[in-house]
């Protein structure tokens, strides 16, 4: 899909489409590098995904309720995640590629 905006008369292209949540999504942020994506959604999971596959890398479950905020730390290895259960989760390891229990 390509985009073209009055305002500016930039035109933007879709680079990347991630599909695997089971709801709808809160919020996505970028990894430091810009090679990974972290979706925060209302299933209650946070999921990361690569960017230039736009293939899943890792699920992350723990959340009871609806996730709304996510954020990778500035070196990229840590992950925080919000959830309406009212707790806030730290995700390690996301770099890997393995699920983090």
């Amino acid at each position: 899909a390509v985009v073209s905006t009055q305002s500016t008369g930039a035109t933007c292209k879709c680079l990347s489409t991630f599909v695997g949540h089971e709801r709808e999504i809160s919020k996505g942020t970028f990894n430091p590098s810009g090679a990974r994506v972290a979706t925060a959604s209302s299933d209650s999971t946070v999921r990361i995904w690569d960017v230039a596959s736009s293939t899943l890398i890792q699920a992350l479950e723990g959340h009871s309720d609806e996730v709304f905020s996510c954020q990778f730390n500035y070196a990229g290895d840590m992950l925080i995640s919000g959830s309406k259960d009212n707790t806030c989760r730290l995700w390690r390891d996301v770099n890997s590629e393995r699920i983090i229990p």
